[in-house]
């Protein structure tokens, strides 16, 4: 089978008309088509754009798979062509994050966690965050209401790009770096 190279995605309803029309795929339906048949959605097939333009080439990039129309709930995937610190910033809605390719540090509150492959993260609305994500990473992730992004002190730039997340500092004698979260591994 070709699942491993494949992500399908099951597209449930119809996409919004709330400004991220760019972001979605060209054929996903727009409010008012609402369909009760599933729509298909490959990886090869999502449109994607850059998150901040003005680093080019170097932007992380989103594509926007599925919004909601009655919530704006919004599943989305955002890749980095190059690594980089997306700097302190917050969401309106709840958000998730399932790490598929690369390892991520998230920070926030204090805590900072190291995450691989098939981890995930809940991030509660208007929480201060932020990453530092590997050249190549993929990241599924959900919001649910409808998705936007408020920087603290400004979008990432170019002084960003290939940056790697600060050594901790601690009290004299504890470990320093990334935590680690907690796996649970169901029998």
């Amino acid at each position: 089978m070709v699942q491993h190279r494949t992500i399908a995605i099951v597209l449930a309803a119809t996409a919004c008309g709330c400004g991220m029309r760019a972001w979605m795929h060209p054929g996903a339906p727009t409010r008012g088509q609402a369909s009760e048949q599933p729509a298909f959605l490959r990886h090869r097939d999502l449109t994607w754009t850059r998150i901040v333009p003005e680093l080019g080439a170097t932007s992380p990039e989103i594509a926007i798979m599925h919004v909601d129309p009655a919530t704006q709930a919004t599943q989305l995937m955002i890749r980095t062509p190059a690594a980089i610190h997306v700097r302190k910033h917050w969401h309106s809605a709840n958000e998730t994050h399932t790490i598929i390719r690369g390892t991520a540090v998230l920070e926030c509150d204090g805590q900072r966690a190291e995450l691989g492959p098939g981890s995930f993260n809940f991030m509660p609305a208007k929480m201060i965050h932020e990453a530092w994500l590997p050249a190549h990473s993929l990241t599924f992730i959900t919001v649910d209401r409808a998705w936007d992004i408020n920087w603290v002190e400004g979008a990432p730039t170019a002084a960003d790009v290939g940056a790697r997340p600060p050594r901790l500092r601690h009290a004299a004698g504890a470990p320093s770096g990334p935590r680690n979260p907690v796996e649970h591994h169901p029998q």
